[in-house]
């Protein structure tokens, strides 16, 4: 059982800040999972976690105890990394019982501890092979037996399921998440691009940009009800459009006058005196429906994609023009170059002004969220809401880094 603090945690190479103000508890048997495009630091935090990295600014604790200046051996934690990093002169058996070996464990105990391992990891047939006799699924779950054997009170993962093709990555992730199960009392870290594995995955998301943390919370939360503009379009695939517009009549029920000339109904209060602000319509594509009234939405389609379960509809592909995306549920043939009229129900609806949700203005508390029990088909389902999202943020991390989506709003 482990509780991790971290207190204005920050990390600087010279005169280069990377991460500041980290504020952070993670509960002792938590699955955290740190997401967020490439280069924001969520792997610099876990190799801090882990003392990896020295901590430039800040306090971690572990249990009560400062870990800042303990070395990483007598930190109770042991790390799955990205790479398999296996000894290839080692049987599997070995590879995993390496580190008990350097602390001078009995031979008993040893063969004890991995033949506990290898049947937990369905490596049991497995423990007399050398790592090249083995799939890449099969290495990365010996790199997970060795962290295992060790018996640690925090388990660290740094995108290890990153080098495994698609199938071997849905297989493995289920055997970690039954893995977590079977160990109730231990803490999980856990670091990824990848927001199927985070929503699927985790007991909390953090998520990480402009070298803070954007929004903590359960995955559902995220996806519901993001912070601001940044964790709308990254959580959810594809991501959230962004309609512009002004809010025309205030109230429970909020009317906004889009900038294309059509108006939306929004479940969202705003108060007297809000009337003409400047914000952002934010609607997931699988909210989006086909409709003969009066739509959120109305364009000719660009582009289709037809995946079977789903029908990606693209709008507003060219140049000086807002994007838009829809995702209908089924086979819609013929769509291309046709006008379609769209619209959205107005409870899963956001608003934001200047990039932060005007649910979170003025810092008020809200309750806990309760997801919809249904959605329509085609939506997020599943495990957290995440069964619909393709694993496409490869593509989210480029167009991050090329300044297509920017984080915007304050770093919660």
């Amino acid at each position: 059982m482990a509780d991790l603090k971290l207190t204005d945690v920050a990390k600087a190479y010279g005169d280069v800040q990377v991460l500041s103000n980290i504020n952070l508890d993670i509960r002792s048997g938590e699955f955290i999972v740190f997401v967020g495009p490439s280069g924001c630091g969520k792997s610099t935090l876990l190799r801090m976690i882990a003392g990896l990295e020295q901590i430039t600014g800040g306090e971690l604790q572990i249990d009560g105890q400062v870990m800042n200046d303990i070395p990483p051996s007598q930190r109770g934690i042991a790390m799955v990394f990205q790479s398999y990093a296996l000894y290839p002169h080692m049987t599997v058996r070995d590879n995993m019982a390496f580190a008990l070996k350097i602390a001078g464990q009995s031979r008993d105990k040893i063969k004890a501890a991995t033949d506990r391992a290898g049947k937990m990891l369905q490596l049991t047939p497995y423990l007399d092979r050398l790592p090249k006799a083995l799939s890449g699924g099969q290495r990365q779950r010996v790199a997970i037996g060795r962290a295992i054997v060790r018996d640690p009170k925090v388990y660290l993962f740094d995108e290890p399921l990153s080098n495994l093709d698609a199938a071997l990555r849905v297989a493995t992730r289920i055997e970690i998440a039954q893995l977590k199960s079977s160990m109730p009392d231990r803490t999980m870290i856990y670091v990824t691009h990848d927001q199927t594995e985070a929503m699927t995955l985790a007991d909390r998301i953090v998520v990480l940009a402009g070298g803070g943390i954007a929004q903590v919370g359960a995955p559902l939360e995220l996806y519901g009800r993001p912070v601001n503009e940044f964790v709308a379009q990254f959580i959810g695939s594809p991501a959230m459009n962004l309609l512009p517009g002004k809010v025309k009549t205030t109230g429970e029920m909020t009317t906004v006058a889009l900038d294309g000339g059509l108006e939306a109904q929004v479940a969202i209060p705003t108060r007297p005196g809000d009337e003409g602000m400047a914000v952002n319509l934010g609607v997931r594509p699988e909210d989006m429906r086909e409709t003969e009234g009066t739509p959120v939405f109305e364009g000719k389609v660009d582009l289709t994609e037809a995946l079977g379960e789903v029908t990606l509809l693209y709008f507003g592909t060219g140049k000086d023009v807002v994007p838009v995306t829809a995702k209908l549920p089924g086979v819609h043939g013929g769509l291309n170059g046709q006008v379609v009229r769209l619209t959205a129900d107005p409870a899963a609806l956001h608003l934001f002004h200047k990039g932060v949700s005007l649910l979170y203005r003025d810092g008020v508390d809200l309750p806990p969220y309760q997801p919809p029990t249904a959605r329509p088909s085609g939506s997020a389902g599943g495990a957290h809401g995440a069964a619909a999202m393709p694993s496409d943020t490869d593509d989210r991390d480029d167009r991050i880094e090329e300044g297509l989506v920017k984080p915007q709003g304050p770093v919660r």
